[in-house]
């Protein structure tokens, strides 16, 4: 019994190292448990269903390539910028933009119309691009693997991952860690872009304020606004960077405001 025991937990150890990849935002190995294949085919399969789960997708070609333009603005920054990102907005009024493996992002109609400039709007995608690049929903979605279905189960519990995506995404509570971390990449990515730097802080404010009347879906997979701001505030002295760079209001209100009719 003693040496199935060691056996068991030899393979388990093996099978973690086997799992184990290099971050391209930190250059450290981590548990992952989906190549960047397996991810981008993941996200492409089921970015079909978002538009059926959440929303469909807006029909307005002038909305959708801004918000393409500004995402294509932050990926072309980013740490992978052959990944083969996609932004698109969804109709739907919650307020809210999510990720999905492999570099298909989305935001939704009810955030657009509480953001007033585009450099908030590019510090959402900026988050949103760091999630995908730090691989955190590939880190989560491995992680709970194992805690939910154990090692010996592996294959089944990946094939119960892949029925419930969405669900999955949406419910998804990435770390404290994990959050920082997209809120401090993005940020560089923000700036990278050529945008002002409080466009993240201001946007954070934003959500604070809305939080008060409303249900903020964003809010229930992400830290409070308040307590983020503070950080930001903090890096944004720590890395010396200034007020300077686009914040895009009328473009904003031009391509997005006014189209939604805010």
């Amino acid at each position: 019994m003693k040496n199935l025991y060691l056996f068991l937990a030899a393979a388990g150890l093996s099978f973690i190292f086997a799992g184990c990849q290099v971050n391209p935002v930190t250059g450290k190995n981590e548990f992952n448990l989906y190549s960047p294949e397996e991810q981008k085919q993941m996200g492409f399969e089921y970015s079909k269903q978002v538009e059926k789960e959440l929303g469909q997708s807006v029909k307005d070609t002038q909305l959708q390539s801004y918000i393409g333009s500004v995402g294509q603005g932050i990926a072309r920054v980013c740490h992978t910028p052959t990944e083969g990102f996609s932004y698109k907005a969804i109709d739907s009024n919650t307020v809210n933009a999510f990720a999905l493996p492999g570099g298909y992002i989305y935001i939704t109609t009810g955030l657009l119309k509480v953001l007033n400039t585009e450099a908030q709007l590019a510090s959402i995608l900026a988050h949103e691009t760091a999630h995908v690049t730090a691989r955190h929903s590939a880190v989560t979605m491995s992680r709970d693997l194992i805690i939910n279905a154990g090692v010996s189960a592996v294959g089944e519990g990946m094939a119960g991952t892949a029925a419930s995506i969405i669900t999955q995404l949406q419910g998804m509570s990435y770390s404290r860690e994990h959050e920082r971390q997209a809120d401090q990449i993005g940020l560089d990515y923000l700036v990278k872009a050529g945008y002002t730097p409080f466009g993240m802080t201001e946007t954070m404010e934003i959500l604070q304020r809305q939080s008060g009347s409303r249900t903020i879906e964003f809010l229930s997979t992400h830290p409070n606004p308040e307590n983020r701001i503070g950080y930001l505030q903090q890096e944004i002295a720590a890395k010396g960077y200034r007020g300077e760079g686009k914040i895009g209001q009328s473009e904003y209100r031009t391509n997005v405001s006014s189209r939604l009719g805010k």
